[in-house]
């Protein structure tokens, strides 16, 4: 009788093990995940991402030979205009902070108790890359503590500059409507690389709800927006 109930002890010992590591191991393996991709975006670039995946997805609901609008543009091909004109708008410490701009995320914070939902994340450019390439739009605290390790991942094995450059190329500017290049043609039938200030600004602008502002181009907001990003932007660090 001994031997049996050891066994069964030593069973339950070894399943609770097993219920508490497991998780973890589960976890973990996620993380080394994205790790592995991370360091595969910083050489080879991304033919797609969970953002792109999801609303083609979506579009194929209703028109099941709908495509997105996206062509991958080098660094040197997009408009410095455009850059300064982002990072004016969506993140003015990016060429300084190391993923995450606890500042802006404490901001973010005190918002979202006021109102007793998360309203907004304070998120970064690398934040954002995060989200675009590997997660998805809900908002959670639990999604954005991924972000942040996954954008601490970006940063530790790629620069600055491709960083912006893959964020450049994969943003969502409009329903269907993915990176610079396809922007400026979708907006103003021109290339990435020749946006004039004015038209760059208006870009960065739309960022946060680019589907609205595909449909509604000439809100109040959008004009007074726009020109407080185009006096800003001379003052935005570039990699």
């Amino acid at each position: 009788m001994g031997k049996p109930r050891k066994a069964a002890r030593k069973g339950s010992r070894s399943w609770l093990k097993w219920l508490i590591l497991g998780p973890i191991l589960l976890v973990l393996l996620v993380q080394l995940y994205f790790f592995i991709m991370v360091c595969w975006y910083s050489v080879f670039n991304p033919g797609s991402t969970s953002f792109m995946r999801e609303q083609l997805s979506e579009l194929r609901e209703k028109n099941p030979n709908a495509k997105l609008k996206h062509e991958w543009v080098p660094y040197e091909r997009i408009s410095t205009n455009l850059k300064r004109a982002v990072v004016a708008s969506e993140d003015s410490r990016f060429a300084e902070h190391g993923g995450v701009d606890w500042e802006a995320l404490e901001k973010a914070y005190e918002r979202n108790n006021k109102r007793s939902k998360v309203v907004g994340g304070g998120s970064t450019i690398t934040q954002q890359l995060a989200k675009n390439l590997f997660l998805s739009g809900s908002r959670s605290y639990l999604r954005k503590g991924q972000e942040m390790i996954i954008a601490f991942m970006l940063e530790t094995v790629m620069s600055k500059r491709r960083i912006l450059e893959v964020y450049l190329n994969v943003v969502e500017y409009g329903r269907g409507v993915f990176g610079a290049e396809a922007a400026a043609r979708h907006y103003y039938r021109t290339s990435a690389a020749n946006l004039s200030a004015q038209q760059a600004a208006r870009l960065a602008v739309m960022l946060p709800n680019p589907r609205y502002y595909d449909k509604h181009r000439s809100t109040g907001y959008l004009v007074r927006r726009t020109a407080l990003i185009q006096r800003r932007m001379r003052f935005a660090d570039l990699p």
